[in-house]
Formats: structure tokens, C-alpha cells, sequence
């Protein structure tokens, strides 16, 4: 297996360097189409049920079902304003301006630049109407000044552009509290999970529901075409929802993964800081982690009956038939795996990995095993919608995927790029190339690089990077990397050219 995989690598390594320009193959040829895109916040790939999740998920299941699914989707970033703003402009944050959190403690940004208008700015200068209701994460009045017709912005709420970052002053205050025995009401500790009062018409989810009916209710009676996004602050930590969804999962009887708080041996050492005040997890009881994982599961079924109440409406408006609709996470979320919680600089699959499908009317329904990433979205969409482009775009459209199958890149490398280059104003530079088989994280501001197995290690508790037995697929991984930074022109090309001398 080993020789075979290397052989792959160095053979098939000479198509690395470029990107598939796809053709809008199946873009409809008299009218523009409708998009929907439906967004959410830390939400992993491994719930649903279509996936054999363990969250029973009927209304993601049908939609899913009739759609292709690409159940090898990777984020660009684990971290939510950079991961964004790569799928709005389909750029890595070197080229769009945008590589680290706005908005809260220590971060150096306060927006997208207003010029990286991508997917908003693209849509309704071509005669959209455009929608977003939802969390937008990338800079205050943002959809707005790219020309969304329709915008419910709940940041817009609490933010003016360039006010000072939000210091979590009340989540450390809280911290400080749980390592001193206390806890909040109910015996839960609100800065993890909470069963909220009321029900789900009292939550932000339905709030956002509301607006994105609103939203395609208004899209129904213009006469131009339609672009609406629907962003979820769900599930993202503190894990809070109303009853019946905080009782829906048992704790006492909640499957946890083979890494569920294994001690990290052999790993960066950046990984044991806590960056943000809930990261500091010693005072979790193993009854917490359990009802967070469960409070998490619950966030998810309740984003279950928000989809629903959307696909209603869009079918009772008359918009469902000929929708194309995007359903997207912007990142995955640790929920104990490796002892972590929320997110943070690393390069692990429950980060990493991230949700899409797509509905494509008169597209037989398939399933796609190559690897794709967050970066593809834009190109896609900009294919589908007849957009023109808008600078360098370091994606490729998913287009020839829909339409063929993985057999449409055959002979290519089946590969993702990941990078963590800021946390909330803290450098750290991350590079990682993964495969089917393995995974290859350059941490630069270390000592310590990554290597795993994926095949006999899914869970990525063994890092082999000093592992002889490995030499030859350290090096084919080491290159594969270096083609991917060359492609995307990019600017730690030089330091990893210096620190890769010592793996010779």
C-alpha cells in the first residue's frame, strides 16, 4: 500500500500546480438561476444522520438526498471571519485581506476589505436581487455596502465598522468561576451549554428563520433573478437551546470517540494554550463534556426544523423547484477530541472537515469522494450564476464534479490545503496538505511538524513525523505542499523552503 501511494504521488505530482478551470457545463441557458445558500457556524460533518450521524436530521436528509454530496469538504481556515472570506471571494486570506477573526480580543482586523466584493458585490452587480439574513462575521454594514437588496445582519446589531474589538471579559469571569466549584443555574455552566427558557420561536435561529422567509417571500414577487444567504450563529459554542432539544440526547449514554480527551503526546506545543477564556478546560467534568456533546447534538436537530421551515417556504413561494441551493459550514468544531474545545491553531479532521452538498435542478443525485474545499464554492457559484470574475480566484468550480462524478478528475492528485495563519491577533502560520491517506501540518512557529496516517489513524492520535518507516511519505507529502504554496503564490513559500532543509 505504501509503495503504491507513493508511486501515485510523485506520478500524478506534475498536475498539482494548476487548478481545473471548469466550463458552467449545466448553467441554465436562458434565465439566471436561483440561489439559495444556507450557512453554519462550527457545525461538524459527522452529525447528521444522512452520514450515519448520531442527530436524526429528516429535513437536511431529503435535501441532501436529492442533491450531489461532497463528503470530502474542507475548510480553508478553522476560524470563522477568514474561513468566510474565503468562500465569498474564493481567495486565500493573502489575497483578500482578511486572515484572522474581526471584531474581538486581540484581533488585528475590522473587515473585509470593502474592494473584495466577491459573491454579494458579483450577484448584485449583475441585476440579483440579493439577500442575507444571518450571521456575516466580516465587517459591520458589509452586505450592505456590497449592495444586498435585503440585509438582517444580527452583527450590524452590536457593531459599528471600526469600533474596538469585544474583550470576553464575562466568559473569563465565568471561567474564573467554574475552577472555584461554582456553576450557573439549572447545575449547568452557561459558557458550555445551557437549556435556554422558552421555546424555539424565542430563540436567534428562529429570528433568522423569520428574516430568511421574509427574504425569499420578497424574492418571489421581483422579476429579477435571486441570491439569498441564510446564516446560522448555531452550533457554535456556548451550546444554548430551549427544551425540547437541551433533553433530546441522553449523556449517560452518549458514544465518544477513540481520542475523546486523549493526552496529546508528540503535538505542537501551541495547542496547549488557552487562547480564548473557555479554552481553559480543567474544570470540566466528564458529566460536562458529555452534556456538552449532547446540548451540541440538540443545537443540531434544532437547525433540522429551521431548514425545514425554510425549504416550506420556499416551496409554498413557488421558488423551490428550480432552486439551487448551497448547504455549507464554515468550519468543524472540537467537542473533547485531543482534550480541545471550540477551536483553535490546528489542523485536526473535527476542525478541518466541514458540511456541503448541493441541490442542482435536473442533476441526478450522486455522491463525490474527491476531496474539495471552501474555496470552490465561489467559482462555483460564479459559474451556475454567470458572474463575472472579480480578481484571482484560487478555487475551482465544483462544476465538472456535479456533472461527472469524481471520475471527472481522475489522474489528479486528491488533495486539500489548509492554513491557520492567525487566532485572534497571535501568529501562527499553519500550513497542511491532506490526502485520503495522510496529512502533513507545518507548524512554523514551531519546532514540530505533523504527519498522520489516516488510514490506520482516522483519529490522528500518532504523529509520525520522526518515524523512519515513514521517510518517503514525509517527503512526497513535504512536496505536495510546496507545489500547493507555489500555485496559490504563497508568501511563507521562502521560510517553508528554509525549514524543509531539515527533513533532508
Amino acid at each position: 500500500m505504501l509503495k503504491k501511494y507513493i508511486a501515485y504521488i510523485l506520478g500524478a505530482m506534475v498536475l498539482a500546480s494548476s487548478s481545473l478551470q471548469a466550463k458552467p457545463e449545466n448553467e441554465p441557458t436562458q434565465s439566471k438561476p436561483n440561489v439559495l445558500m444556507l450557512l453554519f457556524d462550527d457545525m461538524r460533518f459527522d452529525t447528521f444522520s444522512y452520514r450515519d450521524g448520531p442527530v436524526s436530521t429528516p429535513n437536511i436528509d431529503a435535501l441532501a438526498n436529492q442533491g450531489i454530496q461532497f463528503n470530502q469538504a474542507m475548510t480553508s481556515t478553522g476560524l470563522c471571519s477568514p474561513s468566510r472570506a474565503a468562500l465569498f471571494t474564493g481567495r486565500w486570506g493573502h489575497k483578500n485581506g482578511l486572515e484572522d477573526n474581526i471584531y474581538l480580543f486581540h484581533s488585528r482586523y475590522e473587515e473585509l476589505p470593502p474592494e473584495q466584493g466577491g459573491l454579494i458585490k458579483r450577484a448584485a452587480d449583475e441585476g440579483y436581487f440579493v439577500g442575507y439574513a444571518g450571521k456575516w462575521h466580516l465587517g459591520a454594514e458589509g452586505t450592505g455596502l456590497r449592495g444586498a437588496d435585503y440585509v438582517y445582519d444580527a452583527d450590524d446589531l452590536h457593531h459599528e465598522r471600526f469600533e474596538r474589538g469585544w474583550a470576553p471579559r464575562e466568559i473569563a469571569n465565568k471561567v474564573k468561576q467554574y475552577n472555584q466549584g461554582k456553576r450557573d443555574a439549572n447545575g449547568e455552566k452557561h459558557m458550555y451549554y445551557q437549556t435556554l427558557p422558552g421555546t424555539f420561536k424565542d430563540t436567534e435561529t428562529a429570528r433568522i428563520v423569520e428574516h430568511g422567509q421574509k427574504m425569499m417571500r420578497q424574492a418571489a414577487d421581483k422579476k429579477q433573478p435571486f441570491f439569498g444567504v441564510v446564516s446560522f450563529h448555531q452550533p457554535h459554542p456556548p451550546y444554548r437551546v430551549p427544551e425540547p432539544y437541551a433533553s433530546m440526547f441522553d449523556p449517560e449514554t452518549v458514544e465518544l470517540p477513540k481520542n475523546h480527551l486523549r493526552d496529546r503526546v508528540n503535538k505542537p506545543m501551541s495547542q496547549d494554550e488557552p487562547y480564548w477564556p473557555w479554552h481553559d478546560v480543567e474544570h470540566l467534568t466528564d458529566t460536562d463534556w458529555r452534556k456538552m456533546r449532547t446540548f451540541y447534538y440538540g443545537a443540531v436537530a434544532m437547525l433540522d426544523d429551521a431548514v425545514g421551515q425554510l425549504i416550506e417556504t420556499a416551496k409554498e413561494e413557488g421558488l423551490y423547484e428550480d432552486l439551487y441551493i448551497v448547504f455549507a459550514g464554515d468550519q468543524g468544531s472540537m467537542l473533547g477530541e485531543h482534550g480541545l474545545y471550540d477551536k483553535g491553531p490546528y489542523a485536526y479532521d473535527e476542525l478541518m472537515r466541514m458540511p456541503l452538498f448541493v441541490r442542482v435542478p435536473g442533476e441526478e443525485p450522486k455522491t463525490i469522494n474527491r476531496q474539495v474545499s471552501m474555496l470552490d464554492i465561489a467559482p462555483t457559484l460564479g459559474d451556475w450564476m454567470r458572474l463575472p470574475a472579480d480578481g484571482d480566484v484560487d478555487g475551482r468550480s465544483l462544476v465538472p464534479l456535479i456533472k461527472h462524478g469524481d471520475k471527472a478528475e481522475e489522474g489528479q492528485v486528491d488533495k486539500a490545503l489548509y492554513a491557520y495563519e492567525w487566532y485572534n491577533g497571535g501568529w501562527f502560520g499553519i500550513r497542511a496538505i491532506r490526502t485520503p491517506e495522510y496529512k502533513f501540518v507545518w507548524n512554523p512557529g514551531e519546532t514540530r511538524d505533523e504527519l498522520y496516517d489516516l488510514q490506520k489513524d482516522p483519529v490522528e492520535i500518532e504523529n509520525q513525523i520522526d518515524n523512519s518507516e515513514y521517510q518517503k511519505v514525509r517527503s512526497a507529502m513535504i512536496e505536495l505542499l510546496e507545489q500547493e504554496l507555489v500555485r496559490i503564490e504563497d508568501p511563507l513559500l521562502g521560510k517553508y523552503h528554509r525549514h524543509m532543509k531539515n527533513y533532508q
